[in-house]
């Protein structure tokens, strides 16, 4: 058994398109539209493209429950996915100068170095 797909609840996938592809250096997989504006739209790392996909999920905008658990993650300052890069300092670094927002940087526990 092994993991294919990961859904991540977004609210507007043109949005979430631009940031996981121009900013976080996705490419698309699969983008197939569903009717009333929603896609079936995946995303794969350019470095392991046969890997899991990470599916784009309109969610809150189709049920309201996925939006209060969405809203309540992000109150709280929990990540919802996580991905491993080489160099967390260097990827903070690089996001950043392209504008993305952290609420905790570069920091370590133990033996891990994560950013948030």
């Amino acid at each position: 058994m092994k993991v294919s797909l990961i859904s991540i609840p977004i609210r507007d996938q043109a949005k979430a398109l631009k940031f996981y592809t121009e900013k976080l250096g996705f490419i698309i997989k699969k983008d197939l539209p569903l009717g009333e504006g929603t896609r079936w739209l995946t995303l794969v790392s350019p470095e392991w493209q046969d890997g899991p996909e990470l599916l784009l999920e309109p969610g809150p905008n189709h049920f309201e429950p996925c939006k209060i658990y969405q809203d309540a993650l992000m109150e709280a300052g929990m990540p919802y996915t996580q991905f491993d890069v080489k160099s967390v300092d260097e990827e903070y670094d690089r996001l950043t100068k392209l504008g993305v927002e952290f609420s905790v940087k570069p920091s370590t526990m133990g033996t891990w170095k994560f950013a948030v």
